[in-house]
């Protein structure tokens, strides 16, 4: 299913563009030119994600963005400004918004942004699933196929660390600081690639050909999305 995503914006260019840029990424772009036009879309569905410009017609961004954080805690907010001090991006952080990007910006960049963000608040929630692997933070429990699979608390941190970062490539440095939040164990150990060979056969239905764990050769290892 597609992810939707309210782009606020009163720049018909801008907003003309973002959406298309969106859609061709595979996301599904709701338009809003005004704060009003947007609560008549809030009031009619949720989407996955805002994407707010700081200045609109009728309304401050920063308290647009407070209200949005006070009434839907769960949907991240972009905010998107021409504004590029550090004081406005702090301002914009505390108000409630997850990420900040200054235009202009590449489309890529903005894409990244979102991605990250979704990510994040899927972490969030008590319960995911992947493929045939269900994790629950709550509990933290692991199901695969069915079965509750017994973890150590590290293959645990570990799972969840790769499904909360999944399609992104991780280096056994960010593992290490992550994870292990040690920096006894150098980055060249063995203890990471151990773990995660303990971790494949728990959760993999060939550990020899991976199916969610992948390794990145000379880099580290990806988490299928």
């Amino acid at each position: 299913m597609k992810k939707s995503l309210l782009v606020i914006d009163d720049d018909a260019d801008i907003l003309r563009v973002l959406t298309a840029n969106l859609e061709l990424y595979g996301y599904e772009a709701i338009a809003a030119a005004s704060w009003a036009k947007a609560k008549e879309v809030l009031d009619d569905r949720l989407p996955d994600l805002i994407i707010l410009d700081l200045m609109l017609p009728d309304g401050d961004g920063l308290d647009i963005c407070r209200q949005l954080n006070a009434r839907y805690p769960k949907i991240p907010v972009i905010m998107l400004t021409a504004k590029d001090r550090v004081s406005d991006k702090v301002i914009g952080l505390e108000s409630g918004a997850q990420d900040y990007i200054v235009k202009p910006f590449e489309t890529l960049e903005l894409i990244a942004r979102v991605k990250a963000c979704l990510r994040r608040s899927a972490a969030m929630d008590d319960t995911t699933t992947i493929g045939d692997i269900t994790i629950d933070r709550r509990a933290r429990t692991v199901r695969v196929r069915g079965n509750e699979t017994d973890l150590t608390p590290k293959e645990y941190d570990l799972l969840s660390f790769f499904i909360a970062n999944r399609g992104e490539v991780i280096t056994r440095d960010t593992i290490r600081k992550t994870v292990w939040k040690s920096a006894k164990l150098y980055s060249w150990s063995r203890v990471i690639d151990v773990h995660i060979q303990h971790l494949r056969h728990k959760i993999e239905m060939n550990p020899a050909e991976p199916a969610y764990i992948l390794t990145v050769p000379g880099v580290g290892y990806r988490f299928r999305q």
